[in-house]
């Protein structure tokens, strides 16, 4: 069992849900980045999924857009996102998604990039522009490593398809709130609880609802339908609001902290 799936597990067998948190790595660099990180696992967040910045970033809205411009003017590199998890594993075994584009992966090698992900500590990779059915460039390589490559499925899937993914859903299965890039719109838990329900009972691994997480209380209901509660748009605006002041990484560790309480 891969260290996602036996992190959510045991938390699901203590009848606790898990808080996943979204950050851009990179923005406004990796460094501050790296703070970050560390406030997050401090501050309770179960599983942490890192963005590594693309110049197309074609799922995200403007929020997330803006990161990506950021981290990039910073010089973030998909190799300086992996050495950073390098040394954020030196202190903590809180799972690591990596979750991004295609492009950027492609162009470092896929067998390479598996290798040095694993190498770092990365537990899993989600690639919203590469359909499951198309990832067989990329999935030995990733499974050679012991690296789950995490599915993600939206409102539009269709109930065959949905099933035939879920039943081979690797670490968690992420599935989209809404249509629509993130950001754009408020989660309604009560249009996807019976969507979220029928992909429980179908998948062998927890179910994570994200996109349109932004407040405590859409976390609270999120969490009474799903296994894992993302948040990403929230806190990058949280982290660009503060940026460069003293206070950042307090204004994270208690946003954060509101978010566990919620679920």
């Amino acid at each position: 069992m891969s260290n996602i799936s036996a992190t959510l597990n045991a938390l699901k067998a203590r009848g606790k849900k898990a808080l996943v948190t979204f950050i851009t790595a990179g923005d406004p660099d990796l460094a501050t980045s790296e703070q970050i990180v560390h406030a997050l696992i401090e501050s309770g967040a179960d599983l942490i999924e890192l963005g590594f910045p693309f110049s197309d970033p074609m799922a995200d809205g403007p929020t997330i857009q803006l990161a990506s411009e950021r981290a990039l003017e910073a010089g973030t590199t998909l190799r300086g996102v992996l050495e950073m998890v390098a040394r954020v594993r030196q202190h903590s075994n809180v799972p690591i998604v990596l979750m991004g584009y295609y492009n950027p992966v492609f162009c470092y090698g896929l067998e390479a990039f598996a290798r040095d992900a694993a190498s770092a500590g990365v537990d899993g990779l989600l690639l919203v522009d590469l359909p499951p059915e198309e990832a067989e460039e990329l999935h030995p390589a990733l499974r050679g490593a012991g690296i789950d490559l995490i599915t993600l499925l939206a409102p539009t899937s269709d109930a065959a398809r949905s099933a035939r993914l879920a039943s081979a859903g690797e670490g968690f299965l992420y599935y989209v709130s809404m249509t629509g890039v993130t950001g754009s719109k408020q989660v309604d838990a009560g249009a996807i609880s019976a969507a979220v329900h029928d992909l429980k009972e179908r998948s062998p691994v927890p179910v994570a609802v994200g996109f349109g997480v932004a407040t405590p209380d859409d976390a609270t209901a999120v969490a009474r339908i799903a296994d894992a509660v993302v948040v990403g748009s929230a806190l990058v605006k949280l982290i660009a609001e503060f940026s460069g002041s003293p206070g950042l990484l307090d204004e994270v560790r208690g946003f954060v902290r509101q978010l566990k309480a919620a679920i």
